[in-house]
């Protein structure tokens, strides 16, 4: 039976970017053009930067190499500014087009037109400028995903300041962690954030933040759910503002490399990694993802649930360049229920919707069909990552959401703030698999050695050519010992992701799962996903979490479960899990113990934490647990007597 779910009609096809460019170029088809991107660069990004309307001043070569991969830069010689090509308007009316529409757990809050958005921009900026706010200072946001934050980056942004933000769900260890190695000159923070009906307070924990990082001037409460209201050593923002009026916004151009966002890794191997990325390079990459792959244009409207604490709310922030409006939401995506998303769907009408595979993982478990009771009418492209999407959660998005809709898996990272490979609306989507390689990157499969694999052999992912967002640096690394180990020790001259891969027949990517979490038993190297898969089809399973564990001079696979209710782990269910992975898999994907645990551990992004929960078992230290959503969860796997035999 073929895995092939969708393919696109010829007038579908007819009406992306894709096709534009193809003709335009004669070229044949996304695999010809994707060739072209790689093999001509400097013409490539020259006419992503001339075709998309970047504005700023350009002169000097488009791509300047350096003598090891990340010396690479782009557009070395121009200046521009990210928040001036995200808010002036290009062919549309900036008082009629909706910039953003802002909605929570009680349904739409507010709506900004462009016009609107720059008002509030101006004002944060003039308030900014006032605080001593300058090109390199650093401006953190503690915020939910709301209007404000967006205004908060763009005013930053347009004074040449370095922005970075996480959700107020991290305790004040998660947050002095991260923005503690920054020395920001301002925070802005919420009072409180709203999940599952439930009202979150932050000014305790907010105090606790202010004394810990002295190098904060000033600290700016931003009122959400309980008006004008400050905790100790802050201040309202009503206060911050007071006396402003919006004026015209002024853009301070800098380099293309200089830094935008600092973003924060999310592993629990360490103190997370403070990454910074530049302004040019992420606009030009994201851009070029926006418009070519996803295919947002002007009057598009693009949801991607996120909180302002994981890359894709960066990733969605960009997409004000295209002319497209952005839907903002913030709340739990399943209260009152799991029609929460769907009902915003119809209410607002994105063209492109975005969530995470687990999301999707547990609408199915949940028994949700959201085309049962929603028109969904609008969206032409649902976007999916944080995780592998696995064949059955493809095929319930086609049979029980929207059956002539391009789903378009995705995955990259924090890392390099954007994709390795992602869709083609112009090609058939597979289940299981990811349709292309991003434009302008050299993906490959390679061995052990680096030498690149054919079809069907597994391997490490890696890409073969510089592109415009590769971190700018690490903080505090100055001799880039830690970025090199981090991307290029493996293999010299290639970004490494980590990712264990290979190419299927029809030119897609299937990602096996993480390389440093893949299994080695009898020194045969495995990836985890293929086993979640197969657990996940099993009714009583809620979910699994696999691990190699050191025994015996080898390896041996370990199957964590979280049952459904009502189930039970006994004889019988275990021999239907070995039978399930033996038969849907292979032999040696089958677990030498299966073991019930009450939770999963999982990162705020919604990823299985397997290496903590591999750390735990072998007795080593779990460095960053304010990463996990629920690091309590870690606590079920230790000493397990189930594993001492």
């Amino acid at each position: 039976m073929s895995n092939t779910l969708w393919e696109p009609s010829s007038s579908q096809v007819a009406a992306t970017e894709v096709h534009a460019l193809c003709t335009e170029l004669g070229l044949d088809g996304f695999g010809e053009l994707h060739r072209w991107s790689t093999e001509d660069a400097d013409r490539f990004w020259s006419l992503v930067w001339e075709r998309y309307g970047l504005i700023g001043d350009r002169s000097g070569p488009v791509v300047e190499h350096g003598t090891v991969f990340r010396e690479a830069r782009f557009f070395p010689d121009a200046k521009l500014n990210v928040a001036e090509n995200l808010l002036t308007p290009k062919t549309v009316n900036p008082d009629a087009h909706i910039a953003l529409t802002f909605s929570n757990e009680t349904g739409r809050v507010s709506q900004w037109s462009l016009s609107e958005l720059e008002q509030r921009v101006s004002i944060l900026q003039q308030a900014m400028r006032r605080a001593g706010v300058g090109v390199g200072d650093v401006v953190a946001a503690w915020l939910p995903n709301l209007p404000d934050t967006l205004a908060i980056f763009l005013a930053a942004n347009s004074l040449g300041a370095i922005f970075t933000s996480s959700s107020p769900d991290f305790g004040a260890n998660g947050v002095v962690d991260r923005f503690g190695q920054l020395d920001p000159k301002l925070l802005f923070a919420t009072d409180a954030y709203l999940y599952a009906n439930k009202t979150h307070s932050t000014l305790d924990r907010l105090a606790e933040i202010v004394e810990r990082i002295p190098a904060i001037e000033r600290t700016i409460v931003v009122p959400y759910l309980h008006g004008d209201v400050s905790a100790p050593n802050t201040e309202t923002l009503t206060t911050f503002i007071e006396g402003l009026a919006a004026s015209d916004v002024t853009y301070e151009r800098v380099d293309a490399d200089h830094p935008m966002f600092v973003l924060f890794s999310s592993g629990t191997t360490g103190t997370p990694k403070a990454i910074v990325h530049r302004c040019g390079g992420v606009l030009l990459k994201l851009v070029s993802e926006h418009r070519i792959h996803c295919d947002i244009g002007p009057g598009d409207r693009v949801f991607y649930f996120t909180t302002a604490g994981w890359m894709m709310w960066n990733w969605l922030a960009i997409v004000l360049q295209a002319e497209a409006t952005l839907i903002l939401y913030d709340g739990s995506p399943f209260h009152p229920g799991p029609e929460v998303v769907w009902d915003l769907a119809d209410r607002e009408q994105p063209t492109l919707l975005g969530i995470s595979a687990k999301y999707v993982d547990a609408l199915n478990k949940a028994g949700f069909h959201p085309a049962d009771s929603h028109a969904l009418d609008s969206i032409r492209t649902i976007c999916s990552t944080g995780s592998t999407l696995v064949h059955e959660s493809f095929a319930f998005l086609y049979e029980h959401v929207k059956s002539d809709v391009h789903v378009a898996s995705m995955s990259g990272g924090t890392d390099l703030c954007g994709c390795l490979v992602a869709g083609d609306p112009t090609s058939a989507v597979v289940a299981g698999e990811i349709q292309a390689p991003a434009i302008g990157l050299d993906i490959a499969v390679v061995d052990d050695d680096g030498n690149r694999l054919a079809v069907g052999e597994q391997g490490e992912l890696v890409c073969a050519s510089p592109f415009p967002s590769i971190p700018l640096r690490f903080v505090g690394d100055d001799d880039n010992a830690r970025f090199d180990a981090s991307y290029f020790e493996r293999f010299a001259g290639l970004w490494h992701q980590g990712d264990f891969a290979e190419w299927s027949e029809g030119g897609g990517m299937i990602i096996s799962g993480r390389s440093d979490a893949t299994l080695n038993p009898g020194g045969v190297r495995i990836g985890t996903a293929e086993i979640y898969r197969q657990v996940e089809q099993l009714d009583e399973i809620e979910e699994g979490l696999v691990i190699g564990q050191s025994w015996d001079n080898d390896t041996r696979v370990v199957l964590f479960v979280r049952l459904a209710q009502g189930a039970v782990l006994d004889d019988e269910l275990v021999a239907k899990v070995k039978s399930t992975i033996r038969t849907g898999a292979s032999p040696r994907h089958v677990p030498a113990k299966v073991v019930e645990v009450a939770d999963i551990p999982r990162t705020r992004s919604g990823k299985i934490s397997e290496l903590a929960v591999r750390d735990i078992v072998e007795g080593r230290p779990v460095k960053n647990t304010e990463a996990l959503a629920n690091p309590e969860a870690l606590e079920l796997f230790a000493n397990r007597p189930e594993l001492q035999s």
